[in-house]
């Protein structure tokens, strides 16, 4: 308890250093909105694993790749996906639906995520069999609060690419995640339901950004975590330890208008419960994408300058 205690005031009494500046590392495009297209595949599958028979039961969901569009403009990015049947992968899916929906900003070193998965329709797999669940549905909401302890380091190059990391660099990222999850199934032949889910998970991160001829790039990192999960089951509470696990992988090209690349991206969050049944939470993420930059009208760039001045953010 005391570690998370000093990683939780390390971090948010850092936000009161020095702001993140642009230095011959890296170069931002204040003054240029960013259209991002992409083909991505995600899921957020759930394990429910029985200690006593050591078996465990999957969730997965039906939905295969969908379609993703971004738009940023300085500390706002805001990225929206949907999985259309017109895609060969996703015809076999039935009546399932996958939409997906992320913002992140940035206040000055300080990184703010949120992400909504809305998923129906699942596979049920176990050692002895696989059956389609089309009643099941899973809404989740939450994000991860982080700060960039280099300057020199851009997430920004490797999350929406609305910045170009000129040099090699990395940072030490450390992070609060947070995720509530509803679950909703009427099926009689599933038992220990849940009905819904609270995980919170702090712990250290560190990425690296490695620049090739300057305008390739390729990124790895991680970040680790422990906390807790709160869960109820069939008007049952329980509370029971967190472990996360977060990697991500990037590689692309960057200029001054056109980029692309392909991002990888994994996190893991599983529990330790003096009950019998554990649900484990995982999601998914793999994505290739293009994208442009352009010039902003001059209204929105003077607007912005007016939002970043009052609140300080970039």
């Amino acid at each position: 308890m005391g570690i998370r205690t000093v990683l939780f005031m390390c971090m948010f009494c850092a936000l009161h250093f020095c702001s993140a500046q642009n230095s011959h590392y890296k170069e931002a495009f204040p003054d240029k909105i960013t259209l991002r297209l992409s083909l991505q595949t995600t899921s957020n599958n759930f394990t429910l694993r029985d200690k006593i028979t050591r078996s465990k039961t999957e969730f997965i969901p039906n939905d295969k790749s969908y379609l993703g569009l971004s738009v940023l403009f300085r500390f706002l990015e805001v990225d929206f996906g949907y999985a259309p049947n017109f895609l060969s992968e996703n015809k076999d899916n039935g009546d399932s639906k996958l939409i997906t929906f992320n913002i992140r900003t940035f206040f000055g070193q300080y990184m703010q995520t949120v992400d909504i998965y809305k998923q129906k329709g699942f596979f049920i797999r176990t050692s002895d069999l696989t059956l389609p669940i089309n009643d099941l549905k899973t809404f989740k909401i939450g994000g991860t609060s982080s700060y960039i302890f280099n300057s020199d380091f851009s997430f920004r190059a490797i999350g929406f690419q609305n910045e170009w990391q000129k040099e090699s660099v990395g940072s030490f990222i450390p992070s609060i995640s947070y995720y509530y999850t509803k679950f909703k199934l009427e099926d009689p032949i599933i038992e220990n339901q849940l009905e819904h889910s609270f995980k919170l998970a702090i712990g250290p991160g560190y990425y690296y950004n490695w620049v090739f001829d300057e305008n390739y790039l390729v990124s790895a990192g991680a970040t680790g975590g422990l906390g807790f999960n709160l869960s109820k089951s069939q008007g049952v509470t329980s509370f029971n330890g967190l472990a996360q696990l977060v990697f991500r992988l990037t590689g692309g090209y960057n200029s001054e208008s056109f980029f692309s690349g392909v991002n990888i991206n994994t996190q893991l969050l599983t529990h330790t419960s003096a009950d019998n049944f554990i649900l484990d939470d995982s999601i998914s993420f793999l994505e290739f994408y293009v994208g442009y930059r352009f010039d902003a009208p001059k209204k929105w760039i003077a607007k912005a300058d007016e939002i970043s001045r009052k609140f300080g953010i970039e």
